[in-house]
C-alpha cells in the first residue's frame, strides 16, 4: 500500500470512527429529544411552544454570532500557531465572551426581539444571558473535538442538554404552565455548559503563563468573520421561516410548525454530527495542500449522511400524520410541513457538507453563496404567503409556504456550492448511486403497505410500519450501495489506527 493510501484509509478511519461515536450520539439525543416534544405538545400546548420557538430562535442566532465562527476556525487556528494550544483557546473565548456580552447586552436592551407576537413578563428580560452559555460550550467542545475527544461533546450535547430540558419541562409544567419551557431551557444550557467546561479543562488545562493579546485576539475574530456570517447564514436559513411566522401569524400556528421543524431537524443533526472530526481532517488535508484528499473526504461523509437523512425521510414523512398525532391532537396539522421540511433537509445535505470545506478554501465566496439563498427563501416565504392568503387557503397551508421556501432555496444552494468545491478540488464531491433511488423506493413500497392496513390495525403504522421502513432502507443500501470504505462506518478500526497523530499538539 502506498503512503498516499495509506493517508487517505487513515483519513476515512477517523472520519467513520468519529462518525459512529457522534452517531451514538445523535441516537441518544433524539431518545431524550422525542420525550421533550411529547412532554411540550402535551402539557404546554400549541401557544406556549410558539412563543418559546421564537424566544429560543434569537438567543441561538446571538449566541452563533457570539462565537464568530470558532466552532470551525480554531481548528484551522490550532493548525497554524506555534503558541500553545491552551493560549490560543482562551484567546477564542476571550473572544466568545466579549462578543456574548454585547449579544446579551443589545438582547436584554429590546426584549421584544423575542417576543415579537406576545408581551414581555416576569423574568424574560433576562433570559439572553443564555447566550454566554451557549458560546462558551461551543467554543470549549471545538477545542476539545481539535484533539479528536468527541464523546465530550456528544454527552454535553446529546446526553446531559436534551435529557435535562426534557426532565425539566415535565417537572415545570406542574409549576408553571407560562414559564415551565423557559426555565427548563436555562437549566439544560448551564448543564450543558458545565459538561463542556469541565472535559476541556481536565484536556488543556488552566493556561499557565497566558496573557491576553489584544491584537492577536482581534485578528483571530476578524479572520473568522466570514465564518461567523457562514455560520449565522446557514443557521438563519433553517429558522428564518420560524421567524417569519412569529411575524405573520399567533403563536399557536408557530409552535404547530416548530414541533414539525423538530422532528424533521433530526435528519440535519447527521450532518452535523460528522462537523467536530470532518473539520480538522479537512484542514490538516488542507495544511498539506492534499486537494484530493479533500475531496474523497468531502464525497465519502456527504454520502453518508444523505443515505441516513433519505432514510429517516421515509421513515418520517410515510406516516407523518401519526408521528405529529403522538406529539398532540392540535399538532397534526403540521404533518404536511413536516413532509417538505424533511424534503429539504434530503436536498440542504450536499451543500451542508461541502461548506465544510469551503469555509477554508473560498469562505468569502462562500458566504456570498449562503446570503443569496437565505435572501431568495425569505423573499419567496413572504411570496408563497402571499399568494396563499390573496387563494383564501387555509391557515395551515399557507403556513407551509416558508418550508416550500426552504425546500427550493436548499436545493440551488446546495447545487452551487457543489459545482465550485468541485471545481476548485479538480474532482467530484459528490457520491450518488442507483441503489440510493431504489432504497427509497423498495422502503416506501413498505412503508405505504403498513399505512393502508384496515383502521383496527392503525397501532402498527407506527410500533412496526417505521421500523419496518428503516430496516428495509439500511438492507438495501448496505447491501447493494455500499462499498468497503462506506462499511467503515461500522466497522472497529484496529487500536492503534483509531486516533491518528495530530501535528504539533501538546497537553499542558
Amino acid at each position: 500500500m502506498t503512503e498516499a493510501a495509506a493517508a487517505a484509509g487513515e483519513d476515512i478511519n477517523t472520519l467513520a470512527k468519529g462518525g459512529r461515536t457522534n452517531i451514538l450520539g445523535f441516537i441518544l439525543r433524539l431518545a431524550a429529544r422525542l420525550p421533550f416534544l411529547f412532554i411540550a405538545g402535551r402539557a404546554y400546548g400549541p401557544d406556549i411552544v410558539g412563543r418559546y420557538a421564537i424566544a429560543v430562535l434569537v438567543i441561538e442566532v446571538a449566541a452563533l454570532i457570539a462565537t464568530l465562527g470558532l466552532k470551525r476556525g480554531l481548528a484551522q487556528a490550532l493548525a497554524a500557531t506555534d503558541r500553545p494550544h491552551a493560549h490560543v483557546v482562551w484567546d477564542a473565548l476571550t473572544v466568545a465572551l466579549g462578543a456574548s456580552a454585547v449579544a446579551s447586552a443589545v438582547l436584554i436592551a429590546f426584549p421584544q426581539a423575542l417576543f415579537p407576537n406576545s408581551p414581555v413578563m416576569g423574568l424574560e428580560r433576562l433570559l439572553p444571558l443564555v447566550v454566554f452559555a451557549i458560546a462558551i460550550s461551543d467554543v470549549t467542545l471545538a477545542a476539545l473535538a481539535y484533539r479528536h475527544n468527541i464523546g465530550a461533546s456528544v454527552t454535553a450535547r446529546a446526553i446531559i442538554e436534551p435529557w435535562t430540558i426534557s426532565i425539566a419541562a415535565w417537572i415545570f409544567s406542574y409549576v408553571s404552565a407560562r414559564d415551565g419551557l423557559m426555565f427548563a431551557y436555562v437549566l439544560s444550557m448551564t448543564a450543558a455548559v458545565i459538561a463542556s467546561v469541565v472535559p476541556f479543562l481536565k484536556e488543556y488545562g488552566l493556561p499557565r503563563g497566558w496573557r491576553p493579546r489584544l491584537v492577536e485576539i482581534v485578528g483571530l475574530a476578524r479572520r473568522n468573520a466570514p465564518l461567523a456570517g457562514a455560520d449565522a447564514i446557514e443557521w438563519g436559513t433553517r429558522n428564518v421561516d420560524r421567524f417569519i411566522l412569529g411575524l405573520l401569524f399567533t403563536p399557536s400556528v408557530v409552535g404547530i410548525y416548530y414541533m414539525a421543524q423538530q422532528v424533521a431537524s433530526v435528519p440535519q443533526r447527521l450532518k452535523s454530527s460528522f462537523d467536530p472530526i470532518l473539520g480538522p481532517v479537512v484542514t490538516q488535508s488542507l495544511a498539506v495542500d492534499d486537494r484530493k484528499a479533500v475531496a474523497k473526504q468531502v464525497r465519502q461523509v456527504g454520502f453518508w449522511v444523505i443515505s441516513a437523512q433519505a432514510a429517516l425521510f421515509v421513515v418520517f414523512a410515510i406516516p407523518a400524520e401519526g408521528v405529529m398525532g403522538l406529539i398532540g391532537r392540535e399538532f397534526v396539522a403540521g404533518a404536511g410541513a413536516l413532509c417538505i421540511l424533511l424534503v429539504a433537509e434530503v436536498f440542504a445535505s450536499t451543500g451542508a457538507v461541502c461548506e465544510t470545506a469551503l469555509v477554508y478554501m473560498a469562505r468569502h465566496r462562500n458566504l456570498m453563496i449562503s446570503i443569496c439563498v437565505l435572501l431568495l427563501q425569505i423573499v419567496l416565504s413572504f411570496v408563497f404567503i402571499g399568494i396563499a392568503r390573496a387563494e383564501g387557503w387555509p391557515e395551515q397551508v399557507q403556513a407551509a409556504g416558508p418550508a416550500v421556501a426552504l425546500a427550493l432555496s436548499v436545493t440551488l444552494g446546495s447545487t452551487a456550492k457543489a459545482i465550485m468545491l468541485r471545481s476548485m478540488l479538480k474532482a467530484p464531491v459528490i457520491s450518488i448511486r442507483p441503489s440510493f433511488f431504489v432504497a427509497i423506493g423498495v422502503a416506501a413500497l413498505v412503508g405505504s403497505a403498513f399505512m393502508s392496513l384496515p383502521h383496527q390495525y392503525e397501532w402498527a403504522e407506527l410500533s412496526l410500519g417505521m421500523p419496518a421502513i428503516l430496516i428495509t432502507f439500511l438492507f438495501v443500501m448496505i447491501k447493494f450501495g455500499f462499498d468497503d470504505e462506506d462499511r467503515a462506518l461500522f466497522r472497529k478500526v484496529p487500536k492503534e489506527e483509531e486516533v491518528p497523530a495530530l501535528p504539533a499538539t501538546e497537553k499542558l
